[in-house]
């Protein structure tokens, strides 16, 4: 098996038979198998998915496992060399799959791979950032990364320089396409369940990283990201658990002593960012 792709879904039924249509009508020249996990969507996802998609392999959940439980569950079972874990709200292009696990081949040090972005209207959408390390993060929440976009220092978790038309080691792609090669895994583990839905994915590919793999951007795959098609269903929730994240991020990560001064200003710092972005949300 070359491929296996899992897809975790929650009340996305049109976009994620979408998703698949875009796998099914174009389907790679080598054997792959689908995992859908679907936890306990309202929307009749997964009556929708047996009925339309029959080759898929569904998990249909009792209640909702978070982002993190629902991949390793897919990840438990594949039996591909790669492993593509795949936001519902994504429509592939015709050989993007064969593309992506080409580039795998060619680079045998490849751990994982991620893929350029667009929105519906062909617009970039931004999707690799640095690890946020405690003197990124501050320099995002004290603004010096908006005066100075293009300084690698200032602007290190963010990467408003990053050249999205070239091949590029990075550190962390957006979790939408994360092209996983299956040593790894079995090398350095599945998703940390201490980040149900944020976070899991960086502190995946820091893991990854630290053990000897490189991470690639490949503009060669271009897919259509629509975005935040679970979350924005519950926005205000997700402000703060996006935060709750990244300090669970810093206490695995970051413990000695000397980071506590710093640790301790950016939760008092984004908490209050976190309340900001909530109000702006409701409106």
């Amino acid at each position: 098996m070359n491929l296996s792709i899992v897809i975790v879904n929650w009340n996305t039924r049109q976009l994620l038979l979408d998703a698949l249509e875009s796998i099914y009508n174009a389907p790679p020249s080598f054997p792959f198998e689908v995992f859908v996990i679907d936890n306990n969507s309202k929307d009749e996802s997964a009556e929708a998915v047996a009925k339309h998609f029959p080759k898929v392999v569904l998990i249909a959940n009792k209640d909702n496992k978070g982002y993190a439980e629902g991949n390793n569950q897919g990840m438990a079972r594949a039996k591909g060399k790669y492993v593509l874990l795949l936001n519902p709200d994504v429509i592939l292009p015709a050989q993007g799959l064969e593309k992506a696990v080409a580039f795998m081949e060619s680079h045998a040090d490849c751990g994982a791979l991620g893929v350029k972005q667009v929105h519906p209207d062909g617009r970039l959408q931004r999707s690799v950032r640095g690890f946020p390390s405690p003197l990124s993060i501050l320099w995002e929440l004290t603004g010096m990364s908006r005066l100075f976009t293009k300084s690698r220092a200032f602007g290190a978790y963010r990467m408003s320089w990053f050249d999205y038309a070239s091949v590029c080691e990075v550190d962390q792609p957006m979790g939408t396409f994360l092209l996983i090669r299956q040593a790894v895994i079995e090398q350095v583990g599945m998703l940390d369940l201490s980040f149900p839905i944020f976070f899991n994915e960086v502190d995946w590919c820091l893991r990854c990283k630290r053990a000897g793999w490189k991470i690639y951007y490949t503009p060669d795959v271009e897919i259509i990201h629509y975005g935040g098609a679970s979350t924005s269903q519950v926005g205000v929730a997700m402000a703060w658990e996006s935060r709750r994240g990244l300090l669970s991020f810093y206490a695995k990560h970051y413990p000695a002593f000397w980071f506590l001064p710093l640790r301790a200003f950016i939760a008092c710092a984004s908490f209050p960012y976190a309340w900001l972005q909530a109000r702006s949300r409701k409106r």
